[in-house]
């Protein structure tokens, strides 16, 4: 428990942070290099896809022995200056592979937002009217409800009732 704690802190520190602080040392120079700016690219767009496998994965094959040192060691190699750990990834695995698949996922994620779009209106829609819906009872209920109420003066009941009937009339009106 107590390993597998210092090791998700290890990773968060010498998969993220650390990196972060080299990618933002690097972006602030006043002479960036484009190399040194594309290495950092490279190593966040893989560390972005590890973290999205990462938490499918995890539920799969988190209980094999020394996991989290894995992915600690995995970290350090695509990091660290002399392995050119990166490099290695991305030019032989995920450029190859996106490259070949590009348009098939620029076409999905067209898709995807189409449809989110689409879900997103029904949803509002629905929601508008059980508003209206809800609404309209809750006037009702004011309605019947002061019918029920007795008062002094018959003036008061006639405008109250006479007002909450053109209160629901207007809703209506303006809803539908």
């Amino acid at each position: 428990m107590l390993g597998d704690f210092i090791t998700r802190g290890l990773v968060l520190v010498l998969g993220y942070a650390y990196p972060a602080f080299e990618c933002f040392k690097t972006v602030e120079k006043n002479r960036v290099e484009i190399e040194e700016l594309r290495f950092w690219c490279q190593y966040w767009i893989i560390v972005a896809l590890l973290t999205v496998f990462e938490r499918i994965g995890d539920i799969f094959i988190s209980w094999l022995p020394m996991y989290g040192e894995m992915k600690l060691v995995l970290f350090i190699y695509l990091w660290y200056p002399k392995t050119k750990g990166t490099g290695y990834v991305y030019e032989t695995f995920l450029r190859p592979y996106v490259a070949k698949h590009e348009t098939d996922i620029d076409r999905n994620i067209q898709e995807l937002r189409a449809r989110a779009w689409d879900l997103t209106i029904y949803y509002w829609q629905n929601c508008a009217k059980m508003g209206q819906t809800t609404l309209f009872q809750m006037i009702q209920y004011l309605a019947s409800q002061s019918g029920r109420i007795t008062n002094t003066t018959s003036e008061v009941y006639s405008f109250t009732s006479i007002y909450l009937s053109v209160l629901l009339f207007a809703c209506r009106l303006v809803l539908l």
